[in-house]
């Protein structure tokens, strides 16, 4: 007659009561995963077992309920088995599903146990196949000088030739008797200094390009009235309207370097200008070049891609976050702080982009704990149920053995 049976009963107990407590005060942990206690019976070459063992205590990864937040560095994994990357700073790596993360004053994405996030920096930061710390910098966007220019426009086919050749000089602009209609728009030097390209369209008298069509001559100037180089051009329309060629065919506009920036060579696309019996006016207008600008902010896309939006109204591309799949996730390390570690049972973690069954990231939201409440609560009442049934074969082992001692 021995005690053993229900010993081990209750430490059994008490281990899956342990697990249950800690599921039910993690129920409102950002990222965490329950757990389940696994029991194995005691056998010592008898029929008769010797009670109980708790075998493993394994962690459930399905997905928790996703909630929105307010916060733009506040991002949840959805649809995939995916984790976030996590190094400290003595090199150590860590994976997490909790994505409540800060930027620091220096730039980079941490959590609150101060880990930093990992992914591929932009490749004109020297960015490659190996994670890398992100770092969000705060540095200026460099300007980019104008160096194409598409635009689209319609010329009234009831306009006259002009009465006076087109001229253009500093302090002698042109006149409204030298053209039918101007445009203009704004392009950014190399310092991302604006200048105003003026645009004027006249009226051809010469014999057309095309039979029976129509030619308009285009020059055009800076703000001051110098001409720019590779004006004046000839656009050529046939009787439908429509802009069959233009001379030269390949139209670049230059500019001379002024005031620290170098010279401009802008290529001019005019694709889609028509000629027809209505006003003029300006279609389209677009060029490629921007001024210098300030991050004002930024966020996280479906694919990992971190966007920063600037003051010249322009984005870019600042990293990309990466996540770890593993083909055994229950083979996980728990190490508190909403993190794991990869372990020869986890198996080496498979790094890439979101997408696929890694997931993919969503912002303003996070993944709150998988653990079931109700069911954990229910599970609560077993254990202790259990533990009373095991202390109670103690007492009646021990009723037993005094009867026993009382004959």
């Amino acid at each position: 007659m021995g005690f053993g049976q229900g010993v081990s009963g209750i430490n059994a107990a008490a281990a899956n009561l342990d697990v249950i407590g800690n599921n039910i005060a993690n129920a409102n942990t950002v990222g965490f995963k329950q757990s389940t206690t696994q029991f194995a019976d005691v056998y010592a070459g008898s029929k008769i077992g010797l009670g109980t063992t708790v075998n493993s205590v394994v962690q459930s990864f399905t997905q928790g309920n996703i909630e929105a937040t307010n916060r733009s560095l506040d991002v949840a994994i959805t649809n995939g088995n995916g984790f976030f990357r996590l190094v400290g700073t003595d090199g150590s790596v860590h994976f997490s599903r909790n994505g409540q993360f800060q930027r620091t004053d220096d730039g980079r994405i941490v959590n609150a146990q101060g880990l930093q996030l990992t992914g591929y920096p932009p490749a004109a930061a020297g960015g490659g196949a190996l994670p890398q710390p992100l770092v969000v910098s705060a540095t200026q966007m460099p300007p980019q000088a104008t160096g194409s220019i598409k635009a689209q426009f319609n010329l009234d086919s009831g306009s006259t030739v002009p009465t006076t050749a087109f001229s253009s000089a500093p302090g002698a602009l042109p006149t409204s008797a030298m053209y039918n209609y101007s445009s203009s728009m704004t392009v950014y030097d190399s310092l991302g200094n604006s200048q105003q390209v003026i645009a004027y369209f006249g009226k051809s008298a010469a014999a057309p390009t095309v039979a029976g069509g129509t030619d308009w001559t285009m020059n055009a100037t800076d703000a001051a009235g110098n001409p720019l180089g590779g004006a004046p051009v000839t656009l050529s329309f046939d009787s439908s309207g429509k802009l069959v060629s233009t001379n030269p065919a390949a139209i670049t506009l230059t500019a001379p370097a002024a005031n620290g920036a170098a010279a401009l060579s802008m290529k001019l696309d005019l694709t889609g200008t028509t000629q027809f019996g209505v006003d003029n006016d300006v279609k389209s207008l677009a060029q490629d070049g921007f001024a210098s600008g300030s991050l004002l902010g930024f966020a996280i896309e479906s694919d990992g891609t971190i966007r920063g939006s600037y003051s010249n109204e322009q984005t870019q591309m600042l990293g990309q976050v990466v996540l770890a799949s593993f083909g055994n996730a229950e083979g996980l390390k728990a190490e508190g702080g909403n993190t794991w570690a990869a372990t020869g049972a986890s198996g080496q973690p498979i790094i890439g982009v979101p997408g696929g069954s890694r997931g993919q990231l969503l912002s303003n939201a996070v993944e709150a704990s998988n653990v079931d409440l109700s069911a954990e609560l229910v599970n609560l009442i077993i254990a202790q149920r259990n533990y009373q049934a095991n202390a109670k074969t103690i007492e009646t082992q021990n009723q037993v053995m005094q009867s026993l001692v009382n004959m």
